[in-house]
């Protein structure tokens, strides 16, 4: 078999392990769609503003994705270390890369199943606004900016056993959220604050994509640090992935 079809198998199986566990799922879809619910649609001044409102939306649309990124990575990847079924899978004559592309393609679909409730929440109960085409931009700009998410994610689960790897997430999530203006747009911050947020993947993935849906002009900082986390946090799943290989298979 071709490395593309090993990529299709492994990722349609990894697919319905997730799916066998309904509540991973639903948590996954449901948390972002009940803060848009709970923060946003009650805001009538932001609801009502098409502007703002598309702005919102967008950054639980990046929230989602992240969450999504961080949990599957991080937890997927620490669980399946403790288990044996996981040093079985590297005695198959596959190379490592099919194992990798699986997890992201199985990953970001459940990212995108994560985005339709928000789309149809924020379409349905807010004044948000964007033509067909913008919103194909939007959803390109999402995935590209997952990647540095998904990469910590990895990190994450690839440095800790489980029990620590949920911990970690959890901060980690909640804190890039907070200092990336996904809860609270930007322009609330103090000055201090402001700068050191656009030093945060979370903060640069909301400005790429709301560039992508509203067009205007792309800050530099937010493309160029996207491309900077890509790169360093590759580098050290990468150092993290042969070391765990050092340890347990030498």
């Amino acid at each position: 078999m071709s490395v593309i079809s090993l990529t299709a198998v492994h990722a349609k199986y990894s697919l319905l392990e997730t799916l066998r566990v309904p509540i991973a799922v639903i948590g996954s879809i449901a948390f972002p769609s009940l803060a848009l619910l709970f923060f946003v649609v009650p805001n009538r001044t932001v609801a009502d503003n098409p502007e703002f409102a598309t702005q919102a939306i967008i950054a639980m649309g990046v929230f989602a994705v992240m969450a999504n990124g961080l949990f599957s990575f991080g937890l997927t990847i620490a669980e399946n270390r403790s288990k044996p079924w996981d040093p079985y899978l590297r005695t198959l004559p596959a190379p490592g890369i099919v194992r990798v592309l699986a997890q992201i393609f199985s990953t970001g679909a459940l990212g995108f199943l994560a985005l339709l409730p928000i789309v149809v929440i924020g379409g349905l109960l807010t004044s948000a606004e964007a033509s067909p085409w913008r919103v194909i931009a939007g959803l390109v700009a999402i995935a590209v900016s997952a990647l540095p998410f998904m990469l910590i994610g990895t990190c994450i689960g690839y440095s800790m056993p489980e029990k620590a790897a949920i911990a970690v997430v959890q901060v980690v999530m909640f804190g890039l959220a907070f200092a990336g203006g996904l809860f609270l747009p930007p322009i609330m911050f103090a000055d201090w604050l402001d700068t050191l947020s656009k030093f945060f993947p979370s903060r640069q993935a909301r400005e790429f994509v709301i560039w992508a849906v509203q067009g205007g002009d792309l800050p530099w900082w937010s493309w160029t640090g996207i491309l900077f986390w890509t790169a360093v946090f590759l580098a050290l799943a990468l150092w993290l992935f042969r070391r765990d290989e050092g340890k347990r298979f030498r």
